[in-house]
């Protein structure tokens, strides 16, 4: 346990990353929709997210480089690598810079249940003041440049949240057998399927698969090292599954239906349990936010960096100015309430086309001798792949039925 402890590396800020305060509030809905009966979606997801983030980590302890490097160096044709890389800086660097906002809101909602709402003066300008300090927060972490330092606190901030949804879900006291027959026993229909899509969609992201590569060789450099990087992938990844799932046990307990957020679920869980309820779920909603509020920045500045083929230095002014500006739109949008609808919407469609490209390329490029030598894919990852593959093009399919209303569902 000792030694594990040790070699703890990315794989926690990968959990960080895809449990955002979307996250808590797609299982939120889930839980109050269709109580336990949707489990075994996050239980998939859990797979799916573990079988593409072995390899994105496998790709960058081997090769030592990003997933965007990766993609310059073996795209040859220059049109199909431009058009490549231009829709992975518009989905990546857009896309969290739109979504960002919605992290440190949702980081906002969770002190907000604590403290109450603060505001700040500033230029003749009134600002959210609680969307203030979690800018500085994220903004000082990721100045310092140290990885080490980085990875801490938010392996101690993903603890902190697992804690506090573990014991909301517990405080519950769920009926185990009703739990387990939601978790293994698929049941899906046209009520609950755009849910399912969501639910998998919400945890198997493409930024991920960026943030995992690139992160990877800041803690490892040797191929015996692997073993670590699997432990690191699963457990994490397992861990940020089991979140999920509280979060669903817990909002299935709930009779309301008016039930929107995870704000709206303490209120809900107020009668039964009193003021533990909501101080445990703003804890865990907190932490979601502010992780995320991290993790996507930095996954912007990687992508940029090896898209542009600048050094993908933690330290650099380039790589700097990148998180700096999504951090800084952030705190604005979040603060003065703008709704980009638009650009959310631009970034939800070439999010969704992106993920089945990345993901057939990642399985592509795992099978190259050249790039990984012995540690390319065995068949038996190839199969697991190729199933990954299918679930992420649905998912595909889903998002834009979704963003552009084509009624395919």
């Amino acid at each position: 346990m000792k030694n594990w402890f040790k070699n703890i590396g990315p794989g926690p800020l990968v959990a960080a990353a895809f449990i955002g305060p979307g996250t808590v509030t797609v299982c939120t809905l889930a839980g109050v929709g269709f109580g336990f009966s949707l489990l075994w979606a996050m239980v998939l997801s859990i797979l799916a997210t573990i079988v593409l983030q072995e390899m994105s980590a496998r790709l960058g302890i081997i090769s030592q480089k990003g997933l965007s490097e990766i993609i310059r160096d073996e795209i040859k044709h220059p049109v199909i690598k431009v058009l490549a890389l231009l829709l992975i800086l518009s989905a990546i660097v857009i896309g969290n810079a739109a979504y960002e906002a919605g992290n440190i809101s949702g980081g906002v909602l969770g002190l907000e249940a604590i403290i109450g709402k603060k505001s700040l003066a500033i230029g003749g300008f009134s600002l959210n003041g609680l969307s203030v300090l979690i800018g500085v927060i994220a903004f000082s972490l990721l100045y310092m440049g140290n990885y080490k330092i980085l990875e801490r606190v938010l392996v101690a901030l993903v603890t902190l949240m697992s804690l506090a949804f573990l014991l909301t879900a517990v405080i519950t006291k769920p009926n185990l057998g009703e739990v387990f027959k939601g978790a293994f026993i698929p049941n899906i229909s046209k009520e609950n399927l755009l849910t399912v899509i969501a639910l998998i969609g919400t945890t198997v992201v493409p930024y991920n698969l960026f943030l995992h590569a690139s992160l990877v060789k800041e803690k490892w450099q040797k191929p015996t090292d692997l073993k670590y990087a699997r432990k690191d992938t699963i457990v994490a990844v397992v861990l940020g599954g089991m979140v999920s799932m509280c979060i669903m046990i817990s909002a299935a307990s709930i009779q309301a239906t008016e039930v929107h957020s995870a704000v709206d679920l303490a209120k809900g869980l107020e009668p039964l349990f009193g003021c533990f309820a909501k101080y445990f779920l703003a804890i865990g909603l907190f932490a979601a936010g502010i992780t995320s509020a991290i993790t996507a920045p930095l996954a912007a500045a990687f992508v940029m960096s090896g898209c542009l083929g600048w050094k993908s230095d933690m330290r650099t002014i380039k790589f700097k100015s990148v998180w700096g500006s999504i951090i800084i739109l952030g705190v604005l949008f979040s603060s003065l309430g703008i709704k980009s609808i638009e650009i959310i919407k631009f970034a939800q469609v070439t999010n969704g086309v992106l993920l089945p490209i990345i993901a057939g390329f990642l399985i592509w490029v795992m099978n190259k001798s050249a790039v990984l030598g012995e540690h390319k894919n065995s068949f038996k990852q190839n199969v697991l792949g190729a199933i990954v593959l299918i679930i992420s093009i649905l998912l595909s399919v889903a998002t834009l039925n979704k963003v552009f209303d084509l009624n395919i569902f």
